[in-house]
C-alpha cells in the first residue's frame, strides 16, 4: 500500500514536470519569434540599406545635377536612419522597380523597401507593411489631342503599365464591369511607358495619380477617373520582426505629430 502511494506520488511530481518544462519550452520559442534580431543586425552594421524608386518625380527621382536621389521617400529614409542609428545619413539607397523591389527584399540585398509598395492582402503574405504613410488611387494619363474623356471613352486601347504593379488589375476590372475591351503593353520602368505614350506605342500611360503627377507636359492631361485606391507602407521581410514593429512604431508617430504630412506638402503631394 505504502509502494503505491509512493509510486502515485513520483508519477504526479514526474508529470507536474514535464508541464512545466513544455511550458518552459513554449515561452522560449515565443520569445525567439519575437527578438529575431533584425532591429540588432541593423544597428550592428551602421547602414539602413533601402530600396526606392529612381523614376517617380516627388517620391524618388535621380537629380541628374547632383547624382542624388531625391524625394518624399528618401526623406522618409533619412528619418528611419536618424531613428534607428542616431544618423540621417547612415543609409545606402538601392534603386528598385515594381518588379525588382520584392526579390531585392528577399535576398536580403536591402532591409526595407520604401517605393511607392502598395499594401495588399495578397503582400502581406509575403512581406510585413508598416501603417500607410501615403494614400492614392490608380489614375490614366492621356494625350490631349487624344478625344478621351474618361475609361468609357477607350475601348480597344492599350494601356501602358508597369511590370508586376497592381494598376494593371485595378483598371482590367473595372474595364469588364463596363463591357469595354483594353489591352496592356507592360514596362521596366515609368520614363519607358511615357516615351511609349509619347510615341504612339500606347494609348494611356496608368499607374497612381500622385506619379502621374510627375510625368504631366505640355501634351498631356491625366482623366478624372480613379480605380483601386492605394496605400502604401514601409516593407520589409515577414520574419524580420523588430525591425518591422520599430519601423511601424516611428511612423505612426510622425503620422500623429504632422511630420509626413509636412513631407508630404513639401514634395507637392497634397492631390
Amino acid at each position: 500500500m505504502i509502494m503505491k502511494k509512493m509510486l502515485s506520488a513520483l508519477l504526479v511530481l514526474c508529470l507536474v514536470f514535464t508541464l512545466a518544462a513544455c511550458s518552459s519550452s513554449t515561452g522560449s520559442s515565443n520569445t525567439a519569434s519575437k527578438t529575431d534580431g533584425s532591429l540588432d543586425a541593423v544597428v550592428k552594421a551602421g547602414v539602413l540599406k533601402v530600396g526606392v524608386k529612381e523614376d517617380v518625380p516627388n517620391f524618388g527621382l535621380r537629380n541628374t545635377a547632383t547624382g542624388e536621389i531625391e524625394g518624399f521617400e528618401v526623406d522618409i529614409v533619412k528619418l528611419l536612419a536618424g531613428k534607428i542609428l542616431g544618423d540621417e545619413n547612415a543609409y545606402e539607397l538601392t534603386p528598385v522597380t515594381a518588379k525588382t523591389r520584392g526579390p531585392l527584399l528577399d535576398n536580403g540585398e536591402v532591409d526595407l523597401v520604401i517605393a511607392t509598395f502598395t499594401i495588399t492582402d495578397e503582400r502581406k503574405l509575403t512581406y510585413n507593411f508598416s501603417t500607410p504613410y501615403y494614400e492614392d488611387a490608380v489614375g490614366l494619363l492621356v494625350k490631349k489631342d487624344s478625344g478621351y474623356k474618361g475609361l468609357a471613352d477607350m475601348n480597344g486601347a492599350v494601356i501602358g503599365v508597369a511590370q508586376s504593379a497592381t494598376s494593371k488589375e485595378a483598371v482590367q476590372k473595372v474595364a469588364d464591369e463596363k463591357g469595354i475591351k483594353v489591352s496592356f503593353s507592360e514596362y521596366a520602368t515609368y520614363p519607358e511607358i511615357k516615351a511609349a505614350l509619347d510615341s504612339g506605342r500606347v494609348d494611356a500611360f496608368c499607374v497612381d495619380g500622385s506619379i502621374l503627377g510627375g510625368y504631366v507636359d505640355d501634351t498631356t492631361m491625366i482623366l478624372p477617373d480613379r480605380f483601386a485606391p492605394q496605400q502604401y507602407g514601409v516593407a520589409s521581410k515577414l520574419d524580420n520582426v523588430t525591425l518591422s514593429e520599430a519601423v511601424d512604431s516611428d511612423i505612426n508617430e510622425w503620422l500623429k505629430d504632422g511630420t509626413i504630412e509636412g513631407l508630404i506638402t513639401k514634395w507637392g503631394l497634397n492631390y
